[in-house]
């Protein structure tokens, strides 16, 4: 049994694990809230929390919700971060909703339902059609949004040579 938990300082060893190994990998840090250095643990959990009332954001961004995928050891599975609302950059090559499995944890089925649980907290926010994006070449990505109801748009879109395929849901 997994579930979505807001970030707290009380799960520091468990974030400190995901994120060294996330780190280790030398993958991209996905959804890009784990980029964040956590040296400052307490400061990076506020400004998680903060984010989401939209306090301290940067220009032209939006409020959004990170939660983060916990099994019942509470350790760390994987990050969501949710979008409240969407700008153009948003609209075509963000989405609303980011997330990632830690590289140990994948093709576990955790993904499907790390987006299954974030969709419950979109409509909480009264986010009635949801877009999520992925490379065209991430077919595991591909295929979590599809097992989630995702219709595929259309429309694609090219970043820096690199095909974003969009994903409608509700």
């Amino acid at each position: 049994m997994v579930k979505l938990v807001l970030p707290t300082i009380d799960l520091k060893p468990a974030y400190m694990s995901f994120y060294e190994e996330w780190k280790a990998s030398g993958e991209a840090m996905i959804p890009w809230v784990i980029g964040k250095d956590p040296s400052d643990f307490e400061g990076m959990v506020q400004s998680l929390l903060e984010a989401e009332k939209g306090i301290g954001l940067p220009e032209g961004w939006v409020p959004d919700s990170t939660y983060w995928l916990i099994d019942e050891e509470y350790r760390i599975l994987g990050v969501v971060n949710i979008r409240h609302k969407l700008t153009e950059h948003l609209m075509n090559a963000g989405g609303h909703i980011g997330y990632g499995i830690r590289p140990s944890e994948r093709q576990k089925g955790f993904a499907t339902e790390l987006l299954r649980l974030a969709l419950e907290k979109t409509r909480e926010l009264g986010i009635d059609r949801v877009l999520v994006v992925c490379d065209a070449i991430n077919v595991g990505s591909e295929k979590t949004i599809q097992n989630n109801g995702g219709i595929e748009d259309t429309d694609f879109v090219e970043d820096d040579g690199n095909v974003i395929k969009r994903y409608w849901i509700g």
